[in-house]
């Protein structure tokens, strides 16, 4: 789900990942479906990297929002723009262990604001990733599977 999806350091919105280019790589804006060079020294993320700082350990970007999700009943989250102390006591509930020294109110800011364009645009899909999680269930999937998958050892299924 968040895999090509990206953040882009001076960029408002997300992005999706959609070439290699020669001096960086082509982005598509999901708000205006323009697409741009992002330049290979730009500070990109993508999505699925990111993670929240938590007092007991980090947890990751596709969790806090299956927690938003979970709250708002698959609906949106509230505005990116409310009051600090709205964004902070509604974080609390999405993620009650968050780390509140480490994690500022711009950076929930970015991750209700990231949420509510993913559920804008229909990309919260939290069903088909808990099927490829079964379906992989003991192998750590990455962007690329291993080609070579037959040479596991299959002996304790």
């Amino acid at each position: 789900m968040l895999k090509d999806i990206l953040s882009i350091s001076g960029y408002g919105g997300l992005f999706q990942f959609i070439s290699q280019g020669r001096s960086g790589i082509i982005v598509e804006s999901l708000e205006d479906q323009k697409r741009m060079n992002a330049n290979a020294n730009a500070k990109i993320s993508a999505l699925e990297d990111i993670s929240i700082f938590t007092d007991i350990e980090d947890k990751p970007l596709k969790d806090v929002f299956k927690a938003i999700f979970d709250k708002e009943d698959g609906g949106v989250a509230i505005n990116h723009k409310a009051s600090a102390n709205e964004l902070k006591k509604y974080f609390e509930e999405v993620l009650p262990d968050y780390d509140r020294d480490r994690v500022y109110v711009s950076d929930i800011k970015k991750v209700i604001n990231w949420y509510n364009i993913l559920h804008k645009f229909e990309m919260l899909n939290f069903d088909a990733e808990e099927v490829e999680e079964t379906i992989e269930e003991g192998k750590e999937v990455k962007e690329e599977k291993p080609k070579a998958e037959k040479k596991e050892d299959k002996a304790t299924e």
